[in-house]
């Protein structure tokens, strides 16, 4: 008897992107979860993270500091709700650190990382909104673009600076 997955994407209210990457899941997580690591990668280039602050633990913060191209700062502060690690994180901008409601949520993102061999990983990125209204505003804001570009940024880190 299989179990069905916890979390089955709405095709209306939710954003997948799945690929496959010649990189170790560990060292996937490892930029993930890592300050120093994550801001060398996290944004589309030319922008950029000008700050970043992670405690890995349900409740923690999650916060990238956003910087554009003129030097405009974007903060996203959010807390994690789920940590499995090497596997799975799953934060939201819909609640402050410490589960304090938020006033102005925007999505759930959840990561799931699965080995398919020692260097190879099934990367999969969900983006969970609340309406298909605010799918729709991530779609426009470019996710498949800027999600794919983050994650060839991510690979091209691991594989040069890891």
């Amino acid at each position: 008897m299989s179990k069905s997955p916890i979390y089955t994407p709405n095709p209306t209210l939710d954003l997948v992107l799945e690929r496959e990457i010649d990189v170790p899941h560990e060292l996937v997580w490892t930029a993930w979860t890592t300050p120093e690591h994550l801001v060398q990668w996290f944004c589309p280039r030319p922008w950029g993270v000008a700050e970043c602050e992670i405690d890995l633990r349900p409740g923690g913060v999650f916060r990238t500091d956003m910087r554009s191209p003129e030097g405009q700062i974007f903060p996203n502060i959010g807390c994690f709700l789920e940590v499995v690690p090497q596997r799975k994180m799953v934060w939201t901008d819909a609640l402050l650190p410490g589960y304090r409601p938020a006033p102005n949520p925007f999505m759930t993102a959840m990561l799931l990382l699965e080995p398919l061999s020692p260097e190879r990983t099934r990367y999969t990125a969900i983006a969970i909104h609340k309406d298909p209204e605010t799918r729709q505003k991530h779609i426009e804001m470019g996710f498949e673009h800027g999600w794919g570009t983050v994650l060839d940024q991510l690979v091209e880190h691991i594989k040069t600076k890891m």
